[in-house]
């Protein structure tokens, strides 16, 4: 596993194609990544799209441009600065690809995120570039620059594919699906990537059996970290009787809202107090739920939140009795590792890497995927005994503080990175290594943002 010597300082280019810190685990990635690595002394820079990351002061982020079609009604063209850069080949491409039902975000920053990085290596000269999830065509023309190039794939869109598939109402929503997934693109790209890093065993599986690469080649496994000082039991935070919360973009499928809200159903025909806090977009922004929740006879029951600040999240956190996390599948599985760090009773499935994270009837609840009956016995178990909830909240935050830190991350990823960096210019020692648990704390607001 060649590579130069340990204990160098590396100059690294964080790619990350749509920079939203709140919505899923790929924002959070790049922002706990990006914070250690500057701690330990590496220079960090992140070519982001927009919205544009609001990182660690000490990281340099750089801009690139996208008009976001996908997400934008074409009405709001004429709010931009420039509209009629729409013409040019790229964007058009974009804008074209949208009108049809595809997702092109991740193909045309590619090729955006692989021009500027052609115009910062002239002065920064990069030792190795780390791209997180977009898989895109412009990785090839970065290592024909010469640079090592590193990907994380939280897991293949393929399972994404394959689970709203298996959800659609009609051939018209089935074509949809088709259609919205770039999976072809990630198919060429991965093979031909210097490393692959993903973060659980599971994850791990499921791209060899989705790409032609393995752990005894280029893949290799880091886990998540979990903010541990964002995410803590409160011994003075008063639990709100009944209340259990749950975290997830409920428009993805595969998080399982369907069957969660079907067991709430189930848990209000016995005659079960509780109450769900649903973290996710604004009620009116959904589409799934507020049909799931008419349906059911819920809506008395459910709260929506709408977005939340980390520190609003983590109040949520410890106010809560109970915590659920009903996925077909997750890589990791941010949400449910919060909880635990917080203290909360956690019940998840026996899906994706859940059983990596929560050892089941130990430090968490375990049910198979797609259960509402196995999830609504859970829920009523936890919900029924206090000294039941007790211990398993303080044996879910042992597990989480003694096994998932972003500093382990770090370190870990920075060995991926010396497994293909060549020997060559700089041999500064690194600073010595801080205690294990040093907390990450919470991120300064970024001042370093560089526009293209």
């Amino acid at each position: 596993r060649g590579g130069r010597q340990r204990d160098q300082l590396v100059k690294i280019c964080l790619l990350m194609y749509m920079g939203n810190m709140y919505s899923g685990g790929q924002g959070i990635y790049i922002d706990y990544l990006s914070r250690e690595f500057v701690r330990m002394g590496h220079e960090v820079h992140v070519i982001s799209g927009p919205p544009c990351l609001e990182l660690d002061e000490r990281v340099t982020v750089h801009r690139v441009e996208a008009f976001n079609f996908f997400l934008d009604p074409v009405s709001t063209l004429a709010a931009y600065r420039a509209p009629w850069r729409i013409l040019s080949p790229l964007n058009f491409y974009e804008f074209a690809a949208t009108r049809v039902g595809m997702f092109p975000l991740m193909f045309a920053y590619s090729f955006r995120a692989a021009r500027r990085l052609a115009e910062l290596q002239r002065t920064h000269r990069f030792d190795v570039v780390h791209d997180n999830q977009h898989l895109g065509y412009g990785l090839l023309l970065m290592k024909r620059m010469g640079l090592p190039v590193v990907a994380t794939l939280h897991h293949p869109l393929k399972i994404d594919r394959a689970e709203a598939i298996a959800q659609a109402a009609g051939p018209l929503e089935f074509t949809r699906h088709m259609l919205f997934y770039p999976f072809v693109m990630q198919d060429i790209v991965t093979p031909r990537l210097d490393r692959v890093i993903t973060v659980s065993n599971s994850a791990a599986a499921a791209i060899e059996q989705a790409f032609p690469v393995s752990r005894s080649d280029t893949l290799r496994v880091v886990y998540n970290g979990v903010d541990t000082d964002q995410f803590h039991p409160d011994a003075g935070a008063e639990k709100v009787p009944g209340r259990i919360i749950y975290v997830a973009n409920t428009e993805d499928r595969k998080k399982g809202a369907r069957f969660l809200l079907e067991a709430l159903s189930l848990l209000q025909r016995e005659g079960e107090e509780f109450h769900l806090v649903l973290v996710d977009r604004d009620k009116d922004d959904l589409e799934l739920v507020p049909g799931l929740l008419q349906q059911w006879g819920l809506d008395g029951r459910v709260t929506v939140t709408g977005r939340l600040s980390r520190e609003e999240l983590a109040a949520l956190y410890r106010s809560s009795e109970l915590a659920v996390s009903p996925s077909l599948y997750e890589g990791f599985g941010f949400p449910a590792a919060e909880a635990m760090a917080s203290g909360v009773p956690t019940i998840a499935t026996t899906a994706g890497a859940f059983p990596e994270v929560i050892e089941h009837g130990e430090s968490g609840w375990l049910v198979p995927p797609g259960n509402p009956v196995a999830l609504a016995e859970a829920i009523s178990l936890f919900l029924g005994c206090r000294d039941l909830r007790g211990r398993f909240g303080a044996a879910g935050r042992s597990r989480i503080a003694g096994r998932f830190s972003w500093q382990r991350a770090a370190e870990e990823t920075i060995a991926v990175y010396e497994e293909v960096i060549p020997p060559r210019r700089r041999s500064v020692a690194m600073p010595r290594r801080l205690p294990e648990q040093t907390p990450v704390g919470p991120a300064p607001a970024a001042t370093g943002v560089e526009p293209v």
